[in-house]
């Protein structure tokens, strides 16, 4: 911001010139103020995966799966005005009935049809070693976390649904279908029978974001445009954390792009801890929760466009 800058006439031009510079401070104040506001706090996203780890496994239909959801309930609880539900379901699995629960805040805005920011927090069942998924499971949970408080303090006019899911992992040791994502094929259904599936305008699901070695490619089978609108935010931005190569990723996402709502993962799969008990925390950086939430935050007006027909 810029001020035209008199030539000096005196006592009264150099008051002049005061009162210039302390307009100009307050507006800069306020700026920064805002924006800073509007941010995503990555160290806060990180302590909230300190915490979710020191619950030790959370694996669907355990206590320290149920430990995990009253943490996060707990912690969008304390963002006023956010409208919380616990959405509990049974899913069948290879190990029987397992009580399960999805977990959705929604950030009000003017408009009936919504953007949904999606991840899950879910571990990974291990019998023979201690896995607390600190990216794998955490990293989603406390990016959505603070996603929802920055939306909060800057809301949107399209409202913001974010959805914690419940059973991502399989329960064997394999990933084979049906055993996996039941927290995300239960939303889907259950949108489908009640008819709020056309309201679903698109959704951006992210997943093993946290690592301090952050490279996500584009995933291949995600909707082009709405792939396109994060990635050139993120390049408008300078992160670099956002790659250029392509790789095809089976993950919550697909439900939702079968069931034709427009979907696009973030994810970053090249994670040599990944499903192992090294997925700790010394191995995350609150720069990369930073820098996804700010690519996130600075995307959503232009997806809100897309989604509306109006010109980018």
């Amino acid at each position: 911001m810029s001020f035209p800058s008199p030539r000096p006439r005196g006592a009264g031009a150099t008051a002049g010139r005061l009162a210039l510079a302390a307009i100009a401070l307050l507006v800069l104040v306020a700026v920064a103020g805002g924006a800073e506001k509007s941010r995503v706090d990555g160290a806060a996203a990180l302590r909230h995966v300190e915490q979710l780890v020191a619950i030790g496994p959370r694996v669907a239909g355990t206590p320290g799966g149920v430990k995990a959801r009253e943490y996060i309930v707990r912690e969008l609880r304390k963002i006023k005005g956010a409208q919380v539900q616990v959405r509990p379901f049974e899913a069948q699995t290879p190990h029987g009935t397992l009580p399960m629960a999805n977990v959705v805040a929604v950030v009000v805005g003017k408009r009936p049809d919504v953007v949904m920011l999606a991840g899950h927090y879910d571990t990974k069942l291990f019998k023979d070693v201690k896995f607390v998924g600190a990216n794998d499971g955490g990293s989603s949970t406390g990016l959505l976390i603070e996603l929802a408080r920055a939306l909060k303090q800057s809301p949107p006019s399209m409202p913001v649904e974010l959805l914690f899911l419940d059973g991502e992992e399989a329960v064997r040791l394999e990933w084979l279908d049906p055993d996996n994502r039941y927290g995300s094929r239960y939303y889907v259904e259950s949108a489908k029978k009640d008819g709020t599936m056309q309201q679903i305008a698109a959704l951006v699901l992210v997943d093993m974001i946290g690592d301090s070695d952050l490279g996500m490619k584009r995933e291949s089978q995600s909707t082009p445009w709405l792939t396109s609108i994060i990635w050139d935010t993120a390049a408008r931005l300078g992160r670099k954390e956002f790659l250029a190569d392509e790789t095809p990723i089976e993950d919550d996402h697909v439900p939702f792009l079968e069931a034709g709502v427009p979907a696009v993962d973030l994810i970053d799969l090249d994670y040599q801890p990944w499903h192992t008990p090294q997925d700790t925390m010394d191995k995350l950086s609150a720069k990369s929760f930073q820098s996804v939430g700010d690519v996130l935050l600075a995307a959503l007006p232009a997806i809100e466009k897309r989604v509306s027909g109006e010109p980018r």
